[in-house]
């Protein structure tokens, strides 16, 4: 064995015997950056032109194999050679080429692995073609190639979700040749070895035509998988985009087919869909970092977390500290409503039990970390203690003058609360630097995001160890200081009102939720209502008829729970239709109003309800209530169903252009009242000095 030349800053070729080892080295995930591809291309190369060589292995060093492209190089100039090049010599290589996977294959990586003559992996790697997800496609002959391996149908799948597949299931499909026990690179030489003493051939996939021509015999494959994604992949441009490559790979030729890749990655590649995917790619793993929040902050360990509260919110709360492996205690004030929170938990992972997700084991072994209990005090010994209870300043002010008095030194109490003051909450004990707000989504053991609030007197340690815990318990973290509704509901207090006005003014409910439909929300501003409940925070006693959700909860509409709401609802399947009655209501209640009720179009409607939330979002970013511009997309993305396509909200506002969003304002503000009109200082800055949100620095929470 020999020790090695070096072929570029990022790779080295060893001969072991006579098969060649390119072993490429680029930390942290050896992604195919300029020093990678001419690794391969010289590697290649040297080892086709000697004699003594007979195999190559293709291997990386570290704790993964290629795991994709560069994505710092998009959309710079590109730089030769190019990925093609590297795969080309890869593939017209003279001798066996065999690929050493560990860790991960993806994108770049596994179409790298695809031109390889074989393929080899240990049991714990992981292969997959995630483009989509940045709204791309495999643009390097991926969607050609993997489905002459694993066939037309595992290919539409693994290409329109991005889902990874583990070993096992890569050589079952053939898409690797054998699983190595012990040394991986060890194994990858033996098996070229063998390769060389047996005479194999030199198998290029892309002359591999028996799985492509046996999908051409069954012409309804694409648009029944269309059907079948349809709902999840709602105006995504990606996923049909890779169907088209797919249907390609079937019905043309390998290079006509490689051709029409090339052609819709481009297309992807310059629209604004990948560029807004993108943009949340790098935005997401950004929201973590706070600027005085450094890798040297200490963190409190968390071993035990208390919560005070087993209704929805706590009991979904628990859940996830239970999945971590963290032990809970969660305090209610009866033993009924304990009861009933315990038993939903246990449901809803029995629920994930009879989808295979889990085994009943597992859900035995996660009730066994939570602990029920009618007494506060049991949360004495906790790390952490979360309360969860209803939105009521006096209630909250209450507890946390009462766990003040029973936490330990050190523990971290939080709220849960989705708009009112931590500062307040914090002020009512000895220790405010050991307050935060930890705001969940609802249902929270599913929601991605958890809203951190940042007190004015949180201490910086007690922020560093929530953003650990947010990561352990597989949330998305970002970081938000202390105002009204913080940063998501005080956005979407700002579409509600709009929303209100423009039923009013003509639009129904209907035509309004359809809008936002179409623009790629889940669901509209008053379907949203009626899931939630009108009747949250509604007084009986008090209502007076003033506004149209005190007229509907007057009226007996309670929303999707009692089957009427702004609309009526199926008791079997629980879909929605349009009321009339509420439409006529809706009439009424205007003219009582003194509003004249009129055509409203599908673009005003749009505008209305998004224009004043970009607005809100620059008044947050000038008052220092949000660090970066893409932490208000990642909390508009990950906890209200913003459609990634659109980047966030802010993103968008950048996408339409700044000086058009201050115009819009305007021109709404000339004839329409309310302070959500009145453009921000900060937002006609950007827009007169033709700059975007982006262009701000990061700043401290104030």
């Amino acid at each position: 064995m020999s020790n090695g030349s070096e072929l570029s800053s990022m790779a080295t070729l060893q001969q072991h015997g006579d098969i060649a080892v390119i072993m490429i080295n680029n930390p942290p995930v050896n992604a195919l950056s300029l020093g990678v591809r001419e690794g391969i291309l010289e590697g290649i190369k040297q080892a086709d032109a000697d004699d003594s060589i007979k195999g190559i292995v293709l291997a990386c060093a570290g704790r993964t194999f290629i795991a994709g492209a560069d994505i710092t190089e998009f959309g710079k100039p590109p730089q030769s050679p190019s990925l093609w090049d590297a795969m080309e010599a890869i593939e017209n290589a003279t001798k066996p080429v065999v690929a050493a996977i560990h860790g991960t294959a993806l994108g770049g990586g596994l179409e790298t692995a695809l031109v390889c003559h074989y393929r080899v992996c240990d049991g714990a790697a992981r292969f997959g073609l995630p483009e989509v997800k940045l709204g791309l496609l495999p643009g390097a002959g991926g969607t050609q190639r993997l489905p002459r391996v694993v066939g037309v149908q595992k290919a539409l799948e693994m290409v329109t979700s991005g889902k990874m597949i583990g070993s096992a299931e890569a050589a079952a499909d053939g898409l690797v040749d054998q699983i190595v026990d012990g040394d991986l690179t060890e194994g990858a030489i033996a098996f070229a070895t063998k390769v060389v003493e047996e005479g194999k051939p030199l198998v290029k996939i892309r002359d591999q035509n028996d799985k492509v021509e046996a999908a051409r015999a069954e012409p309804g494959i694409f648009d029944a998988f269309r059907r079948k994604i349809g709902r999840k992949t709602r105006n995504f441009e990606a996923p049909e985009a890779n169907i088209q490559c797919i249907e390609a790979a079937v019905n043309k030729p390998f290079d006509e087919g490689l051709a029409i890749e090339r052609e819709l990655f481009g297309k992807l590649m310059s629209g604004n869909q990948s560029a807004a995917q993108r943009y949340y790619f790098f935005a997401e793993r950004q929201a973590a970092k706070v600027p005085d929040i450094g890798r040297d902050t200490p963190v409190r360990e968390i071993k035990s977390v208390g919560v005070l509260g087993a209704g929805t919110m706590g009991g979904g709360i628990s859940m996830n500290f239970a999945q971590a492996g963290i032990p809970v205690t969660i305090v209610e004030r009866d033993q009924a409503a304990l009861d009933r929170g315990l038993g939903v938990m246990r449901k809803n992972w029995e629920r994930g039990a009879k989808k295979g997700r889990m085994t009943m084991a597992d859900v035995d072994r996660l009730m066994g970390l939570i602990t029920g209990s009618l007494d506060k005090n049991d949360f004495a010994d906790k790390d952490l203690v979360i309360e969860a209870v209803f939105e009521n300043m006096d209630l909250k002010r209450s507890i946390f003058k009462e766990l003040d008095g029973i936490c330990k030194p050190g523990a971290i109490m939080a709220s849960n609360t989705s708009y009112l003051d931590v500062n307040e909450m914090a002020a009512e004990t000895s220790r405010p630097g050991d307050v935060i707000g930890m705001h969940f989504f609802s249902p929270a053991n599913i929601m991605r995001l958890l809203e951190i609030v940042r007190a004015e007197k949180t201490s910086a340690d007690v922020l560093a160890t929530v953003l650990k815990v947010a990561k352990k318990i597989n949330k998305v973290a970002a970081v938000a200081g202390v105002c009204g509704g913080f940063i998501g509901n005080r956005m979407l207090a700002q579409r509600q009102v709009e929303a209100n006005n423009i039923v009013l003014e003509g639009a129904t409910p209907a035509h309004i939720d359809q809008v936002l439909y179409d623009f790629g929300f889940p669901m509209g501003p008053f379907a949203m209502s009626d899931l939630a409940g009108l009747d949250i925070g509604w007084d009986e006693a008090s209502s007076s008829s003033s506004t149209m959700r005190e007229v509907l909860c007057e009226s007996g509409r309670r929303g999707q729970k009692n089957g009427r709401g702004y609309y009526v609802y199926d008791p079997e399947t629980r879909a929605s239709s349009p009321d009339p009655e509420v439409e006529q209501m809706i009439r009424d209640f205007a003219e009582k109003q003194g509003i004249e009720q009129r055509d409203v179009s599908d673009q005003e409607i749009l505008d209305r309800c998004l224009l004043p939330m970009v607005n809100e979002g620059a008044k947050i970013l000038e008052e220092k209530k949000a660090i970066r511009s893409s932490d208000i997309d990642v909390v508009w993305v990950n906890g209200y169903g913003w459609p990634v396509y659109h980047g966030g909200p802010m993103f968008w506002a950048e996408l339409r252009g700044l000086a058009d969003v201050k115009a819009g304002l305007e021109k709404y503000g000339a004839g329409l009242e309310g302070e959500h009109w009145k453009v921000s200082p900060l937002l006609a800055e950007l827009a007169e000095a033709g700059k975007k949100f982006q262009d701000l620095p990061a700043q401290n929470i104030e």
